[in-house]
């Protein structure tokens, strides 16, 4: 095989899981097989991932790791050496009886005994790779990690033996495909985990928007907080479900941390698993569990890209202990309890750095909402003037909601402090299925719209800050972006004419009903 891959066998491999997922879940809800199947992946990456490593330090012994016999004296003091170094290295450990392709193989009877049961063996591997990190620097991020695999449950089938069919079957199908890890520079693996994450959310309908922001947005939001930089000290995602928007950033620029907080617990354990599988080393992601509002971990972080979708219109307590609140305290005034927009947007603007971007997905309402919604945003352009750019968005591009929604962009050393640029891409899209869908040269023209910062008809406008005094503070695309297409002129002559050809026409309907009508000998319907 080459060194890169084709697109051509990346979709292969993407529609390999994507069967295998189907095929196996059975009666099973797609999204509470999830976190079976990515469960699943994840162990076999971690397993390919030690084999490869042990093979690595065992290279000048002649030997591989599978070769070790863990039971002698020396195979003992083989593993012990591993053990220390891969704890060091990768951040866990697993035996070479525990790897992925071993218990696959004894699951289905290329043991010595036919299909052994299995379910155990995999339990016990996945409880010793979380006891392995115990005490060393990473376990943290392998804590419960697989908490959600519950192998003993009866959606994965009735009896015992139907659950160790049904998990030695996803074993020995995912045991087949080649993840290609000592290819370094290919991060099929990580693709393949994002494809599902996403075909698994636009599955989901309305829970789905919790846990992935799909991939043209998120591009969107990453590019404008790294334009022109091609390394980064930190990004930080407040509400960062399985982490497709931060990981994205490192796609384009070196991040040196990640920092995200998630409220669910299990979309935070899939967070957890899509760093270290898209080769995140632990020592460079921080992600927390707790809802970010009330409870945010990341204590006196400044972050450089500051990205995220935040749930839309989400309910908070609002609660008058928040005027303590550093993140709240100098506005005077607090984000409605029915809407915590404007919440996400202050605690984003605490965390961000002075010479950093934030870039946020929000629902139309936060540019013209009053009140103390209003309050806030004259504030945020008025005193502070940190809001660089509003760009509206097709609706019905998120997963599970069809509202009409705008990128905020804001940055607390603006280049060009005495004008907002409005950008207006709602018009600009391709429809799939019951989704809008944003094309790649969508998602080039904003971009390149923001980056050059210019006027365009019917697309995009720079406005004086005067021009928003004008307009009370009112950041309603429509009010600077004037998308109004003329009307042809009307022929009124050509008009009347259409019309009467229709009345004849309708006359000689009605005739041949009536027609019908005396035939069947039925009353006419006129």
């Amino acid at each position: 095989m080459t060194h890169s891959m084709s697109e051509d066998q990346k979709r292969q491999l993407n529609q390999q899981l994507w069967n295998i997922a189907n095929t196996l879940r059975g009666k099973m809800d797609a999204d509470e097989f999830r976190d079976y199947i990515l469960g699943f992946i994840f162990y076999k990456y971690l397993s390919e991932k030690m084999e490869l490593y042990a093979n690595g330090i065992l290279k000048e012994d002649k030997i591989k790791y599978l070769d070790i016999t863990e039971n002698t004296k020396q195979g003992q003091e083989y593993l012990e050496a591993i053990k220390e170094e891969s704890l060091e290295k990768l951040g866990y450990f697993l035996k070479p009886s525990e790897l992925f392709g071993q218990v696959a193989k004894r699951g289905n009877g290329n043991g010595k005994h036919g299909n052994a049961f299995i379910i155990e063996d995999i339990q016990r591997i996945l409880i010793n790779i979380q006891n392995s990190t115990m005490g060393t620097a990473s376990e943290e991020d392998f804590d419960h990690l697989f908490e959600d695999m519950d192998l003993n449950s009866t959606k994965l089938g009735r009896t015992a033996e139907q659950r160790n069919e049904v998990i030695s079957k996803v074993l020995s199908h995912l045991d087949k495909i080649d993840f290609q890890l000592e290819q370094s520079e290919i991060d099929v693996l990580g693709d393949a985990y994002e494809y599902l994450i996403g075909q698994f959310a636009s599955g989901a309908g309305k829970k789905a928007g919790e846990f992935y922001t799909p991939q043209q947005a998120s591009k969107i939001l990453a590019r404008i907080v790294t334009l022109g930089k091609s390394r980064i000290k930190s990004a930080y995602d407040p509400t960062c479900g399985s982490g497709s928007l931060i990981l994205r950033l490192g796609r384009i620029c070196d991040v040196m941390k990640f920092y995200g907080q998630e409220r669910n617990r299990t979309t935070y354990n899939l967070c957890r698993m899509n760093m270290i599988l898209h080769g995140i080393h632990h020592s460079r992601f921080d992600i927390k569990l707790e809802d970010t509002l009330v409870h945010p971990l990341h204590g006196k972080l400044d972050a450089e890209a500051v990205v995220a979708n935040p749930p839309f219109s989400a309910k908070w307590s609002a609660s008058p202990l928040f005027m303590t609140d550093e993140r709240f305290s100098e506005y005077g005034r607090l984000a409605p309890a029915s809407k915590a927009d404007y919440a996400f947007i202050q605690h984003m603007i605490y965390h961000l750095a002075e010479n950093g971007v934030m870039a946020v997905v929000m629902p139309h309402g936060v540019l013209f909402r009053g009140a103390a919604e209003g309050h806030i945003r004259k504030y945020l352009i008025e005193e502070k003037n940190y809001l660089d750019a509003v760009i509206g968005l097709p609706a019905n591009i998120f997963y599970g909601t069809s509202i009409p929604t705008c990128i905020l962009v804001f940055k607390k050393c603006r280049e060009q402090p005495d004008n907002i640029l409005f950008i207006d891409a709602s018009q600009h899209y391709e429809k799939v299925k019951t989704q809008n869908y944003l094309r790649d040269e969508d998602v080039d023209r904003i971009v390149d719209t923001y980056a050059k910062r210019i006027t365009v008809d019917k697309y995009s406008y720079v406005a004086s800050l005067d021009e928003v005094r004008e307009n009370d503070y009112n950041l309603n695309i429509p009010r600077y972006v004037d998308t109004f297409e003329e009307e042809e002129p009307v022929d009124i002559t050509a008009v009347a004419s259409e019309l009467k050809a229709l009345e004849t026409e309708m006359q000689s309907t009605d005739e041949t009903i009536a027609g019908f009508c005396k035939e069947l000998n039925i009353p006419t319907p006129f």
